[in-house]
């Protein structure tokens, strides 16, 4: 069963007066006929998945990203949306995106005065309309292509979670990797595997059903690994794991600092915590 909302969510819950976080959606194309075509295609068809991408500063990557997304989810006749929720960038990402949006499924939601990669995952599930949601970074670490047998097994109703992962059979990562970046990752992973079985729990891509996400409710995420957090918050143990590798990002520049490390810590602490408190309700 869902873990309880939290009681000191900043999120505003159905009903309430509490005023939400300041943003925007940005209406790409509104008065352009390609983008009113797109549109109206993905109008005559229920969409089946939203591909949620949170950006900060990834204007060079979305003209890549996006159109691969795409081709992924033609080619397994799956109807898409691509939501992008930007952190305020100034880099071009608007720009980038209203050019996309004339030939492709994408919209923009833009946050202001609030910043945050799980934050901005959180709202982008939210506006979403498929039946199937998936998170994937902007920085073409995940691969579009390994989409359809991501989505697969939710839609299918055969799993809750399905985690693109690097630590199964067939999963790797770029050899570029130092050895002393392995070596983090494998003990941050080590760490949360006392929070679930998954071997890849750290992974940012993953693919859930809507009506999950919206049974979990009101929550103030903490820390960055939004995948993890939804996991334990689910209370849900139907999750599978698809083998992805992993790539370096080429463009752009990385986000991860000590800062991030230390939210992740304190994250895990958190989410130690509501289990706890799960067991209470049971």
């Amino acid at each position: 069963m869902p873990l309880p909302p939290d009681s000191h969510s900043h999120q505003a819950a159905a009903g309430s007066n509490a005023p939400a976080p300041q943003s925007r959606e940005t209406e790409l194309g509104a008065r352009d006929p390609g983008a009113e075509a797109v549109g109206r295609q993905q109008a005559v068809r229920p969409v089946a998945v939203s591909v949620v991408v949170p950006t900060f500063r990834e204007a060079l990557n979305l003209p890549i990203l996006v159109p691969e997304i795409c081709a992924a989810l033609d080619g397994a006749d799956l109807p898409h949306e691509v939501i992008v929720v930007d952190d305020d960038s100034n880099d071009g990402t608007v720009e980038a995106v209203a050019a996309l949006a004339r030939t492709l499924p994408v919209r923009l939601v833009v946050r202001r005065g609030e910043r945050g990669l799980s934050s901005a995952v959180v709202r982008g599930f939210r506006e979403s309309r498929g039946r199937v949601l998936v998170c994937m970074d902007a920085d073409g670490s995940h691969p579009p292509s390994a989409l359809p047998a991501l989505v697969r097994p939710v839609l299918d109703g055969e799993a809750d979670f399905a985690v693109g992962s690097r630590y199964v059979v067939g999963g790797s990562t770029d050899e570029s990797w130092s050895a002393m970046r392995r070596l983090n990752s494998r003990v941050a992973t080590m760490m949360a595997w006392s929070l679930t079985r998954l071997r890849d729990p750290m992974s940012g891509f993953f693919a859930m059903p809507k009506s999950l996400f919206d049974r979990i409710g009101s929550f103030q995420p903490t820390g960055f690994k939004i995948g993890l957090e939804l996991v334990v918050r689910s209370g849900s143990s139907r999750c599978v794991e698809v083998p992805i590798h992993f790539r370096d990002r080429q463009r752009g520049t990385s986000k991860l600092g000590m800062r991030q490390q230390a939210e992740y810590l304190i994250q895990v602490v958190t989410l130690h915590g509501l289990k706890r408190r799960a067991r209470q309700f049971d």
